[in-house]
C-alpha cells in the first residue's frame, strides 16, 4: 500500500505520523511511504533520516495526500478538506464531536476516517488515546505551574511552596489517566492535591497509587462548587470516548475563583469542561476572564513532539501496519480497530458521534 505522511498544519504542532524508524518497519513489510519535506523537522527527524528509511521524500502536501491512505497526527483543518477524498483511508486524531465542520466534509467527500481515540480494546482501553494523555496530563502541571507565575499573569505562587508557606492547591476534574499523570507530577512538585471522579473504584484504585499524598473525592455538583473556588490551578481531565465533554464548572465558579488562579481544560478537544474556556494555541496559548488565566491548547503534546511522537508512534504502528497489509478489510479481524471508524462510506457510524450530530 502507498501510505502518505503530510506535516501538520496546526499552530505550532511539530509532531508527525510516522516516524523514520516506523517507516522502515513498513517498508520492510512491503509498503511505500511518502512523507512530505520538512514534515518531521519540528520532532527532530530530517528528510535525509526518512530518505534513509526508506521513504520517498515529496516536495507538496498533495502529493503526500494523494495515497491510499493517509496517518497524521491532528485533524485536517480547513486548508486540507480539498485533500478528503473517496477510497482513501485517514488514520489520525479527529475529535469529531468538537468540530461539525470537518464532520459534515469528511461525510461528503466519502473519506474513511478512523480515529486514534475512539479505538478501543474489550477492555474499554483506549490505546491511541493513552501516550498522549500521558502527556498532557503530566504538561498540564507544567504549564499550569508556569502559568501561575506573576510575569504570565498568575497569583505569583510557586506550586509546591517552600517551608513556612503553604503550597498551591491544584484541583482535578477527572480521574482518568490525564488526572492520573496530572495528579503525579502536582504531587511530586509538592501541591496540595484534590481529585474528584464519579467511579468510585477508579478513586480506590487512586488511592492504592497515591495513599493520603491526594484528596480523593466524589465529583458531584456541590462538591465540585466547594473545591473549585480554592483551587490555584483548575485541571479539566474530563474524557467521555467520541462525546463532548461536559461542562462541569460554569461561569458563575469561575468567579469565584482566586483573581491570578489558572485553569488548564485538558478536555478542550472535546468541546471542555469549562463554561469560559476557549481554545487557544501554542502561539497565544492563554487568556484571562473573570481574573483567572485560562489556558486552552487542544495539541498540548504538540509541545514536546520529540517525546510526543515516538510515544505515539510506539501505539499506532501495529494498527498501521494491519490496515497497509488488509486495506479497510483488516477492521473485521480487529474489533478495536472497527471502533475506530468515525466516517465510512458517506456516513457516520460511530454512535457516540451520531449521538452528538444526530441530524447528520
Amino acid at each position: 500500500m502507498e501510505i502518505g505522511v503530510p506535516k501538520e498544519t496546526k499552530d505550532r504542532e511539530f509532531r508527525v505520523g510516522l516516524s523514520p524508524s516506523s517507516v522502515r518497519v513498513l517498508g520492510e513489510n512491503g509498503h511505500a511511504v511518502f512523507v512530505e519535506t520538512g514534515a518531521g523537522e519540528g520532532a527532530g527527524f530530517s528528510d535525509r533520516e526518512y530518505a534513509d528509511a526508506g521513504a520517498i521524500v515529496v516536495a507538496s502536501a498533495k502529493e503526500a495526500w494523494d495515497r491510499e491512505m493517509v496517518v497524521k497526527v491532528k485533524e485536517p483543518l480547513a486548508a486540507e478538506y480539498d485533500f478528503l477524498a473517496k477510497d482513501r483511508v485517514l488514520f489520525t486524531y479527529l475529535h469529531l464531536a468538537a468540530d461539525r465542520p470537518l464532520t459534515e466534509r469528511a461525510i461528503a467527500s466519502g473519506v474513511t476516517a478512523i480515529a486514534y481515540e475512539t479505538v478501543e480494546l474489550p477492555d474499554k482501553r483506549l490505546p491511541l488515546l493513552t501516550p498522549m494523555s500521558i502527556i498532557a496530563g503530566r504538561l498540564a502541571i507544567q504549564f499550569g505551574a508556569h502559568f501561575l507565575e506573576r510575569q504570565q499573569g498568575g497569583r505569583g505562587l510557586l506550586l509546591g511552596g517552600v517551608p513556612g508557606v503553604r503550597p498551591a492547591t491544584v484541583v482535578i476534574l477527572g480521574g482518568g489517566i490525564v488526572g492520573t499523570e496530572a495528579a503525579r507530577m502536582a504531587v511530586g512538585m509538592g501541591a496540595r492535591v484534590q481529585i474528584l471522579d464519579i467511579n468510585l473504584d477508579r478513586l480506590a484504585y487512586l488511592e492504592t497509587l497515591f495513599g493520603s499524598r491526594v484528596e480523593l473525592l466524589y465529583s458531584e455538583p456541590m462538591q465540585i462548587e466547594a473545591v473549585v473556588p480554592h483551587a490555584d490551578l483548575l485541571v479539566g481531565a474530563v474524557l467521555v470516548p467520541g462525546r463532548r465533554a461536559p461542562v462541569l464548572v460554569n461561569r458563575s465558579l469561575v468567579k469565584q475563583m482566586h483573581p491570578g488562579s489558572v485553569i488548564v481544560d485538558v478536555a478542550v478537544d472535546q468541546g471542555g469542561c469549562v463554561e469560559t474556556l476557549k481554545t487557544t494555541s501554542h502561539t497565544k496559548p492563554t487568556y484571562v476572564e473573570e481574573g483567572v488565566v485560562h489556558y486552552g491548547v487542544p495539541n498540548m503534546p504538540g509541545a514536546v513532539p520529540a517525546t510526543a511522537t515516538q510515544a505515539l508512534n510506539n501505539s499506532t504502528l501495529p494498527y498501521v501496519l494491519k490496515l497497509a497489509s488488509g486495506g479497510i478489510a483488516a477492521i473485521d479481524d480487529d474489533p478495536a480497530l472497527a471502533k475506530g471508524v468515525n466516517i465510512y462510506k458517506h456516513q457516520l457510524v460511530h454512535r457516540a458521534v451520531q449521538e452528538v450530530f444526530p441530524d447528520l
